[in-house]
């Protein structure tokens, strides 16, 4: 299981399961790939739903890397994501979301 107070995300691809995570390290990878202004920058696209498959793929190649992943972003242009765009969507903003806050208790 993913663990939301570590700022992990599962997420399914080719029926695998991998924990995506936005490391330090992951997130200047993501800065320079995207090359937005600030991270903050990028969360508000997200937040004002004015993001792109772009945005969506970067976020989850950082996520995945962050969790350890060892792949490239041409790893996953043909890898299937249990849930279609929509859910890579979300999940791509869930770990942005993570990164920047704990999950409220229960």
């Amino acid at each position: 299981m993913a663990n939301p107070y570590a700022g992990e995300v599962a997420i399914w691809l080719d029926g695998q399961r991998h924990v995506m995570r936005l490391t330090l390290g992951a997130l200047a990878e993501l800065e320079q790939t995207l090359q937005v202004g600030s991270l903050m920058d990028l969360v508000a696209r997200f937040e004002a739903g004015a993001f792109s498959s772009r945005d969506v793929l970067a976020l989850i190649v950082a996520g995945l890397r962050g969790g350890g992943w060892q792949g490239q972003a041409a790893d996953l242009l043909a890898v299937e994501i249990e849930g279609g765009p929509v859910t890579a969507a979300r999940l791509a903003a869930e770990v942005l979301a993570r990164a920047f806050h704990l999950p409220q208790a229960e």
